[in-house]
């Protein structure tokens, strides 16, 4: 294992020598989310130089950029006196992310195009019967890409060239967080991902089409790569999604169902409003309830420790989004997507690297984040109403 860090400026220059007498390296990668991260680093001078309000961190693992972005908190100072004392010139912690949670600090606007106060008080983006590849590259780039308005653009934020990956969807948003907006034409798109990663001058935004990595990339205890592993499935919450589109007496009515979870478990029901879309002409309405059966999906949790091995290594043979095969000590095979990946590390005791793998909704807090996301779209539908 050989990890190093170095510090640079919004426009990507480095600012100093790497960062040497680090301590505690703590990083979690996400699907489709943004990442975080925190490190102690001793306070010298030099150090504390570096670490400055908009200035962003390159966490590089084994010569490869495991994690870049901006730092979140800069400077959290310690030093003291007594049994517990921190060494003179005391400890710094930094937090971090990673590029991604740049472009989250965005909302969606009508459009893009104009200023905040010109924005129409009624109306919504919409990109209709579209790639979702080419939707998500859209909506990022007409709110805080090379396209958008002068104040709105992130430094050096360029788009990746086209995978050519996704299927065809429909986005309507408004007044939306950006990447909440992203996901939901990710999800409906052919179960796409998204990430930024840095090259040379260039912070590069990239839709990726995750792969089915289940026959190779497996984990087991007789293989000697799984540590530990948590393992929990739940019943749905949601089995056929009833939407209704269209207000008053035009409304129109959808209904999306999971058959097979409703064969194997029950019939659940849930109502989804979508009075903001008058029909289901471009597949606006299916759209909606197929979101809605993803978030109530038979949550599977499946929580590992993993350790690299040469044939298989997080962030080299498989990564964010990829599915996976874990055999569980039960005799039990659960194959599932990646949703993090977490790396500890320590200069003298190494690297300890685990992995989450199971269902969109096997991260903490799912219903709360659940919620917020529902309720911010449903304000910005009433406001498009107006």
């Amino acid at each position: 294992m050989t990890i190093s860090l170095l510090i640079t400026d919004q426009d990507l220059v480095v600012q100093g020598d790497p960062i040497d007498g680090w301590t505690d390296l703590d990083s979690t990668l996400r699907f489709n989310e943004p990442a975080s991260g925190n490190v102690d680093l001793p306070a010298r001078p030099e150090v504390m130089a570096q670490l400055q309000p908009g200035n962003r961190i390159v966490v590089i693992r084994d010569r490869a950029v495991w994690c870049a972005g901006p730092l979140e908190i800069p400077q959290d100072y310690a030093w003291s006196v007594g049994d517990s004392a921190e060494p003179d010139p005391g400890k710094v912690t930094v937090s971090f992310s990673d590029d991604l949670a740049r472009i989250a600090g965005y909302i969606t606007w009508p459009d893009p195009a104009l200023a905040w106060s010109a924005q129409p008080a009624t109306g919504t983006w919409q990109v209709t019967t579209t790639n979702a590849e080419t939707i998500i590259r859209q909506v990022v780039d007409a709110n805080c890409g090379p396209s958008a308005r002068a104040e709105r653009r992130i430094p050096h934020l360029a788009l990746a060239p086209v995978a050519g990956v996704g299927t065809t969807t429909t986005l309507t948003t408004r007044f939306e967080g950006l990447l909440a907006a992203a996901r939901r034409a990710a999800l409906n798109g052919g179960q796409l991902g998204f990430r930024t990663h840095q090259v040379d001058d260039q912070i590069l935004f990239e839709v990726y089409a995750p792969a089915d990595l289940t026959a190779t990339a497996r984990f087991s205890r007789g293989l000697g790569n799984l540590r530990s592993v948590q393992y929990k499935q739940s019943a749905p919450s949601v089995t056929h999604a009833l939407v209704a589109g269209g207000e008053d007496t035009s409304r129109v009515f959808v209904e999306v169902a999971d058959t097979a979870a409703a064969a194997e478990w029950w019939r659940v029901e849930a109502f989804v409003d979508q009075s903001s879309t008058a029909d289901d002409t471009n597949g606006e309405l299916t759209a909606a309830g197929n979101e809605q059966l993803a978030g109530g999906a038979a949550p599977v949790e499946l929580a590992t420790v993993t350790v690299d091995t040469p044939d298989l290594r997080a962030g080299v043979d498989f990564g964010l989004g990829d599915r996976v095969t874990v055999e569980l000590p039960t005799g039990l095979e659960v194959t599932d997507v990646v949703r993090s990946i977490h790396l500890q590390a320590t200069p003298n005791g190494g690297e300890y690297v685990s992995s989450l793998i199971g269902s969109a909704e096997a991260t903490s807090d799912p219903a709360t984040v659940r919620l917020i996301r529902d309720l911010g779209r449903r304000l910005g539908r009433l406001e498009a109403s107006r």
